[in-house]
């Protein structure tokens, strides 16, 4: 970090203002400050820069503007994490993705249950009362931290072998997409404010922007799986690249 300013050394609060955002920003584009990195607390840098705590502010104000940083309330500000950036019209596998940019893995299992389909499930998943599903609840991180929080129904009519796989283990995104072909997809694409519930699970605070993919896929007509995946918004983007048809 750059050394208090020399005494009698003036500086217009606009050019000090300027020093301490690039020093920061020069920390974090070299890899100093890697994502998830702690911030100096904003009396820290009052300090090191001799400022105000205004000018502080202001500097880490337009850093989490420009997503360099995420502000957490009473645990400081952090270096953010990389976006993952999907096409919408494929269908990713969650671990696959975050191997792929270059961070740690790990996936918790919340719940799990076979059942006959509720009339919940039946408008989810397109299948009748009879039908027997499997209900899986899991968490997916990313260097230690929630990255996604998948609920998924999967028809066991369609897909048998699902109770025979531990999902305690394997996470359910990765298995179907790698064991279980299909024919037909859907994306609904949402956004959400997290509740009570969902803050807790993604470690976010109450109210945060989630963003939220609602995926159904099916085999020649019949209905393979319905899940619904919550990304705390900050960490994904989606991206399409297509060129006009005639």
């Amino acid at each position: 970090m750059t050394a208090k300013l020399k005494p009698g050394t003036k500086a217009t609060p606009k050019a000090l203002y300027q020093v301490i955002r690039g020093d920061i920003e020069a920390k974090i584009t070299s890899g100093d400050w890697p994502p998830g990195h702690k911030v100096p607390f904003e009396h820290e840098l009052m300090e090191t820069y001799s400022c105000s705590r205004m000018t502080v502010n202001k500097v880490i104000s337009a850093l989490a503007e420009s997503g360099l940083v995420v502000r957490r309330r009473r645990a400081g500000s952090f270096v953010s994490r990389p976006r993952v950036q999907s096409a919408i019209l494929q269908i990713p596998d969650l671990k696959g993705e975050v191997e792929k940019r270059g961070e740690r893995y790990a996936y918790r299992l919340i719940d799990l249950g076979k059942r006959a389909a509720s009339a919940r499930d039946k408008a989810r998943l397109g299948v009748d009362a009879r039908a027997q599903v499997l209900a899986v609840r899991c968490l997916h991180q990313a260097e230690g931290q929630p990255f996604a929080l998948e609920d998924r129904l999967i028809n066991l009519q369609a897909v048998p072998d699902a109770l025979r796989e531990d999902f305690s283990k394997t996470p359910p995104n990765t298995w179907l997409v790698g064991h279980v072909p299909w024919t037909e997809a859907e994306h609904r694409i949402t956004a959400c404010n997290a509740d009570e519930k969902i803050a807790k699970e993604l470690n976010i605070e109450e109210g945060t922007a989630c963003l939220v993919i609602e995926r159904r896929t099916w085999r020649n007509g019949e209905p393979i799986t319905a899940v619904r995946l919550t990304h705390p918004g900050h960490l994904y983007d989606l991206i399409a690249r297509f060129t006009p048809t005639g």
